[in-house]
C-alpha cells in the first residue's frame, strides 16, 4: 500500500515510516521539519525505492491537496502534533493551531480526496493520540476506549479535540478511520527534552537530572518500534471506527525510571560519582497528571498484537543507542539548554 505519514521525522512518527518502509509499503513523509524533527530520523530508509518525502504544513490546504493529488494514499497515519506538555503550558497557541486546526485541514483534504476517488472502502484515515486525553488516574484502574475524556492540560485538550474531529468526520461524512491512543513512547531517536533522553545526556555530562515534585508520578512506558508495530497493525487490521488503546504493559514511576536508567549508565560508563546522586527534585509543573495507566486488552484480543520488548530491555536498548550515536543528539544540544525543564508558567 501507499501510506502517508505525518510528522515523519519526528520520534514516533520516524519509527513508523522505518517500519511500514521495512514492511515493503510506499511511504511518503510530510513533515513540516519544525525544532522537534529530524531528517536523521529517517536516513536508514532515504534511499529506499517508494520513499518520499514533502516538507509541508498539515495546516496549509493548498499543499495537502497538491500532496494527495500527487501521491494518492490508501493510507493517512497521521502523527504530526505538538506534543511537549511543558511547551504547552507555556505556549499553548501552537497547540491549538497545529493539533486541533491542523488535523481539521487534514480531514477536509482527506475527505475531498476520498470523495473524489469514488468513496473507496479500502481508504484509512488513523489518527494516533495519547492516553493523556483521558485524565488522571488514581493508584487502581486502567484507562479503556470508552473512559470518559478529562483533559487537564492544553496539550491534551489539543489532542482530545482533535480526536472528537476525527470522529466526528466519520459519523457525518462517512469517513473511513480508525483511532489509537497511546501511553509514554521512550526509545532511539528521542529528541532531548523528553524525561528519558535528558536524563541519559545529563547523567553523561554529570548534570543535575531534574525530576518534578517528588517523582511518584505513574505512567505505562512503551518502547517506540513496538509502538510503530503496533500502529501498522491497526493501520491495516483495525476496524473502521473503531479505536485501540496500545500499551507497553510496564507502569513505573519517573522516579524509577530515573533510577533505572542511572544504573544502567553507572554499569555502561563507571565513575566514582553513582549518576544517581545527579537527582534533583524540582516545582512541579502545573496539572502534573498522578497516574496513566492503559488496559489494552482490545487491540491484543481483536488484532493480535501485545508489546515484544519489556520495560527493563528496552531501556536498555535506548541507553545503548544513546551511547552510540552522539553524532545524533550533540548537534540537537544546540537547540535547547542541556537538562532544561519547561511548564513552570504560573
Amino acid at each position: 500500500m501507499k501510506i502517508l505519514v505525518t510528522g515523519g521525522a519526528g520520534f514516533i512518527g520516524s519509527a513508523v515510516v522505518r517500519q511500514a518502509v521495512r514492511d515493503g509499503h510506499e511511504v511518503v513523509n510530510l513533515d513540516k521539519l519544525t525544532y522537534a524533527a529530524n531528517l536523521a530520523n529517517v536516513a536508514p530508509v532515504e534511499n529506499a525505492p517508494g520513499y518520499t518525502f514533502e516538507q509541508a504544513d498539515i495546516c496549509d490546504r493548498a499543499a495537502l491537496d497538491r500532496i494527495f493529488e500527487t501521491h494518492r494514499p490508501d493510507i493517512v497515519m497521521h502523527l504530526a502534533a505538538e506534543s511537549h506538555v511543558d511547551r504547552s503550558i507555556d505556549g499553548p497557541a501552537a497547540f491549538v493551531e497545529t493539533n486541533i486546526t491542523g488535523t481539521y485541514s487534514l480531514l477536509e483534504a482527506s475527505r475531498a480526496f476520498w470523495t473524489d476517488a469514488g468513496r473507496p472502502d479500502t481508504f484509512r484515515f488513523h489518527h494516533i493520540s495519547t492516553d493523556e486525553v483521558f485524565g488522571s488516574l488514581g493508584a487502581t484502574g486502567q484507562f479503556k476506549e470508552t473512559t470518559p475524556y478529562d483533559p487537564r492540560s492544553p496539550y491534551s485538550a489539543s489532542k482530545a479535540a482533535s480526536d472528537h474531529l476525527v470522529r466526528a468526520w466519520h459519523e457525518t461524512y462517512g469517513l473511513p478511520v480508525v483511532l489509537s491512543n497511546c501511553s509514554n513512547n521512550y526509545g532511539p531517536f528521542h529528541f532531548p527534552e523528553k524525561l528519558v533522553p535528558v536524563v541519559i545526556l545529563n547523567a553523561l555530562h554529570k548534570k543535575r537530572i531534574p525530576l518534578y515534585g517528588d517523582g511518584q508520578n505513574v505512567r505505562d512506558w512503551l518502547f517506540v518500534e513496538d509502538h510503530a508495530d503496533a500502529l501498522m497493525t491497526v493501520a491495516t487490521k483495525g476496524e473502521n471506527g473503531r479505536s485501540y488503546n496500545i500499551g507497553g504493559e510496564a507502569e513505573a514511576t519517573n522516579l524509577e525510571i530515573v533510577r533505572m536508567i542511572c544504573a544502567l549508565l553507572d554499569a555502561r560508563r563507571p565513575s566514582s560519582v553513582p549518576n544517581e546522586t545527579l537527582i534533583t527534585f524540582v516545582d512541579d509543573r502545573p496539572g502534573h497528571d498522578l497516574r496513566y495507566a492503559i488496559d489494552p486488552s482490545r487491540i491484543r484480543d481483536e488484532l493480535g498484537w501485545q508489546p515484544s520488548v519489556t520495560l527493563e530491555q528496552g531501556l536498555a536498548r535506548t541507553v545503548d543507542w544513546y551511547l552510540a550515536n552522539e553524532d545524533w543528539w550533540r548537534p540537537l544540544l544546540e537547540r535547547q539548554a542541556l537538562g532544561q525543564r519547561l511548564g513552570t508558567a504560573d
